[in-house]
């Protein structure tokens, strides 16, 4: 295992350092820092308006009360969560180029909200909240990117206003970027009409188009199982919403074939499915959110040194025990992050393999088709999805155990690298 690891150590922490450099990486961690605070804060009221089973304690109306007086919170953070990313992105990657950092946030925003459609349901100027969170996030941080080098290109050409002596400083700052803001602004805007004229009428439904497509020819059976869970992490790697693309496709499929372990479970047949909705959102999803974070949590309590991974692991484990992992994901981080690639896609894929042969040669019993709430903890869920069967409980910790395995190494690494900047930091 040492050799192994010093292996890993010599490829991937040199890779690391190059990255760590590199201003847009750099940028992109960054300003995901910068919505960390808004996200656990999201996620925390995420978990308390969605209690496993509080509806059956007091009443599906008094639940539904409870649940819209704790809505704003997430609906004011979480669910916008791609806006804050957007504008940290722009702010710290005009920051590193000594420029007037806050143009450079609100020019991001801008260039975005002007890509955005902004008519929801026929009524014009109503932005949906879906394109400004997760579901928006790729074109989010390409946008950032672009528009606050469009904005150092004006700016470092000298296209600005220049005020007087005298002129008190925040206006002749605000004169000064004047141009720079009006002609990225103006390009994004072309770019828009532009697309109006196409097919996809939007950006947004040229980049959903591109993906979803090709995955209607996939069916369910392990093959197109592993093939779907592989792309929700990869997506999500990149900052794509995986389970948002995948699940619009492949939903209906897992739905029905849940629907049918139901109907044979009442009757008290032979359950006929493994792959099911249940299969997917119990043994996969269902272990701490997406990419089954909730191991990754305790292995950082565990063998954390950094100071970052052991407060990431203290403020992440509340929310990761009832299946929300925004923290975790965008805290590590998961997203774009080349030492997290290879055991967030690797992980998912191993366990689904192991839950698939599992259920199907008969040591655990398949989905009973009983849809458990999301939020309900791991081991809990695998005991009610499987029809009150402890199997389900042990194979979720069985497989929690495999995904420490395949993620320790990693961590490990990560959390050096963390460690060792936490040092020279402090010298």
């Amino acid at each position: 295992m040492n050799k192994f690891m010093e292996f890993l150590e010599n490829i991937l922490l040199p890779i690391a350092d190059k990255l760590n450099n590199n201003r847009y990486l750099t940028a992109l961690r960054d300003g995901f820092m910068v919505a960390l605070p808004f996200i656990i804060f999201g996620s925390i009221f995420v978990v308390l308006a969605n209690l496993p089973f509080l509806d059956r304690l007091i009443g599906e109306e008094a639940f539904a009360t409870y649940q819209n007086a704790l809505a704003p919170a997430s609906e004011s953070t979480l669910s916008l969560m791609g806006l804050f990313v957007i504008v940290g992105i722009g702010y710290k990657l005009t920051q590193r180029y000594g420029l007037e950092a806050i143009y450079g946030g609100t020019v991001a925003i801008a260039s975005f909200l002007i890509l955005t459609p902004q008519v929801l349901e026929g009524v014009a100027g109503a932005i949906p909240a879906v394109s400004l969170g997760a579901e928006g996030m790729f074109l989010g941080i390409v946008t950032a990117f672009v528009s606050a080098e469009l904005y150092r290109f004006f700016t470092q050409k000298n296209w600005t206003i220049k005020m007087p002596a005298g002129v008190p400083d925040q206006v002749s700052k605000s004169f000064s970027a004047l141009i720079p803001v009006a002609l990225t602004l103006s390009i994004f805007l072309v770019l828009r009409i532009v697309f109006s004229f196409t097919p996809f009428d939007t950006i947004q439904n040229f980049i959903y188009t591109l993906i979803q497509e090709p995955l209607t020819a996939l069916g369910s059976g392990l093959p197109a199982t592993i093939i779907a869970v592989l792309l929700i992490q990869v997506f999500w790697f990149f900052g794509l919403h995986g389970q948002i693309i995948i699940n619009s496709v492949f939903d209906p499929i897992w739905y029905a074939l849940n629907n049918e372990n139901l109907q044979a479970f009442q009757a008290g047949q032979e359950i006929p499915n493994v792959v099911t909705k249940q299969f997917i959102d119990t043994f996969l999803v269902g272990m701490g959110g997406t990419g089954m974070t909730l191991a990754v949590i305790i292995l950082i309590l565990i063998i954390g040194r950094s100071r970052q991974m052991k407060e990431l692991g203290k403020l992440g484990a509340p929310a990761s025990i009832f299946n929300v992992n925004e923290p975790i994901i965008f805290g590590l981080p998961i997203v774009m992050n080349p030492l997290s690639l290879i055991p967030w896609i690797l992980a998912p894929v191993v366990v689904t393999i192991i839950t698939y042969f599992a259920m199907s040669t008969g040591i655990v019993p398949k989905p009973a088709g009983i849809i458990v709430p999301w939020t309900t903890p791991p081991l809990l869920s695998g005991f009610l999805a499987t029809g009150n069967a402890w199997q389900g409980a042990v194979l979720q910790a069985f497989n929690l155990v495999v995904v420490m395995i395949i993620w320790w190494p990693f961590l490990k690494i990560i959390d050096k690298s963390y460690y060792e900047n936490e040092k020279k930091s402090s010298n």
